[in-house]
């Protein structure tokens, strides 16, 4: 059974994290590249930029939740996504947003779990 965590990408790199993956569609500010533990950036499945922007704008999350939901839906690189991590026990999603709380990153997890039936 595949285990998920949140975290922001700022926090320290832990064995425990499994397999890693940015979850935003813009590299972190500050992070460099070559020294950023990562298994996989999936800027694909990350909301549109349209969608972050307007989420920005007017901060209402269960808007910004049905809105990425129905994009994560329609969205051809989704299999591709979920049958990269399927066999994974455990992943880490990361992104740089402060509150993790109010992310794509829980709904992002949700639809995983619901996806691949765990």
């Amino acid at each position: 059974m595949m285990t998920i965590t949140l975290k922001r990408t700022y926090e320290a790199a832990q064995p425990t994290d499994g397999y890693r993956i940015l979850a935003d569609r813009l590299w972190p500010r500050g992070i460099k590249k070559e020294t950023f533990v990562l298994d996989l950036w999936a800027k694909d499945v990350a909301p549109s930029t349209e969608l972050r922007k307007e989420y920005h704008q007017h901060q209402d999350f269960e808007l910004f939740k049905a809105a990425y939901l129905k994009e994560l839906n329609a969205n051809p690189a989704v299999e591709d996504f979920l049958n990269t991590i399927s066999e994974q026990p455990h992943i880490t999603l990361l992104t740089a947003v402060k509150d993790v709380a109010r992310s794509e990153l829980p709904i992002l997890k949700a639809f995983i779990e619901q996806r691949l039936g765990r």
